[in-house]
């Protein structure tokens, strides 16, 4: 797909105005947006029926990370989420024909905001802000779906910690090189695992850089490719891990507040009472998780051949999450 392509942008359009039942629409521009390492974003302009259109483009990379939902699925998951009055992007339409711009893609609507993490982290320290994002997290674990809704999840896992290794055992395995780190790590995490909790719908991903935020305030959460049903805590784990810090590592809540703060919204809005331990072993798996990641990411540039810089710089990230796997279990 080339952006700046208006044969591109001429089959976009009609693809919008078939689908919405418009007369004419147009895409004057359409330009990539950054952020993204599993799909590629662009954003299009232009005019539908003489109304402005502003539109997000999602699809897939030049090649698959092996992980997550596919976009059809992730579309049905925002159209739900969006019905739920959900802070997502509002989700406009999926095509999975790739005859219209070379792959399946879906678009939303732009929401006002910025997920850019730099300036995030390079401002002063916003407890108001990590108080709002618990509560937003809060209100994605409330959400109960009949059991028909998400059926592309499948069942939720009778014990999700277990299920999470097991995942993670057979990715590495089809890594099939020597880390032992990961292996100490693994049995660890295996031997400490915590009772099971009642799984919820987790995102998967909720980090800094996949929140908007505009006026110091979230407007919507974003990239739901690793949604599934999970222990509550693993997205907990997942926000204040250090590695989604970026740099600002006395700043446990994304970079950008106190744990505290993030937990006392979060506890407020769930009624939970947050046991300090599980959230220990779920940053502890997101170590894990993100180390998995990393040599996923590595493998698309050294196996599958996409010539990316990012993916090629997120491999050698595998130490570092190594390096936090054996910091956080080193005291088990």
């Amino acid at each position: 797909m080339n952006a700046g392509d208006g044969e591109t942008r001429r089959r976009l359009a009609g693809v919008i105005a078939r689908a919405t039942g418009a007369t004419a629409a147009t895409i004057v521009a359409m330009e990539p947006v950054a952020g993204g390492a599993v799909r590629r974003h662009s954003r299009l302009m232009g005019d539908i029926d003489g109304a402005s259109l502003d539109l997000v483009l999602r699809t897939g990379g030049e090649t698959a990370l092996g992980l997550g939902l596919d976009l059809a699925d992730e579309f049905t998951l925002l159209r739900f989420l969006h019905g739920e009055r959900l802070a997502v992007p509002e989700p406009i339409l999926y095509c999975g024909d790739p005859a219209a711009i070379g792959a399946p893609f879906h678009l939303t609507r732009t929401v006002a905001g910025s997920a850019d993490p730099t300036p995030l982290v390079a401002a002063a320290a916003d407890d108001g802000l990590a108080e709002r994002l618990g509560r937003m997290l809060a209100s994605i674990h409330g959400i109960v779906p009949s059991p028909a809704a998400l059926a592309f999840l499948g069942p939720p896992p009778a014990d999700p910690a277990r299920e999470r290794l097991a995942e993670f055992r057979r990715l590495l395995d089809a890594v099939d090189e020597a880390r032992p780190a990961a292996e100490w790590g693994m049995r660890a995490l295996l031997l400490r695992a915590p009772p099971p909790a009642s799984a919820v719908l987790c995102h998967g991903d909720f980090r800094t850089g996949n929140y908007l935020v505009a006026a110091g305030r979230p407007t919507a959460v974003l990239d739901w490719e690793f949604a599934q049903w999970g222990d509550p805590d693993e997205d907990l784990g997942w926000f204040c891990s250090r590695c989604w810090r970026f740099g600002a590592y006395d700043r446990e809540a994304g970079g950008i507040g106190t744990r505290a703060a993030f937990e006392r919204g979060y506890a407020a809005a769930s009624g939970r009472r947050l046991d300090p331990e599980r959230v220990h072993y779920w940053e502890a798996m997101a170590a894990l998780k993100w180390l998995v990641i990393a040599l996923l990411q590595r493998n698309r540039f050294l196996v599958q051949g996409e010539r990316s810089l990012d993916l090629a710089l997120t491999g050698r990230r595998a130490a570092e999450c190594e390096f936090e796997l054996l910091r956080l279990t080193e005291l088990w």
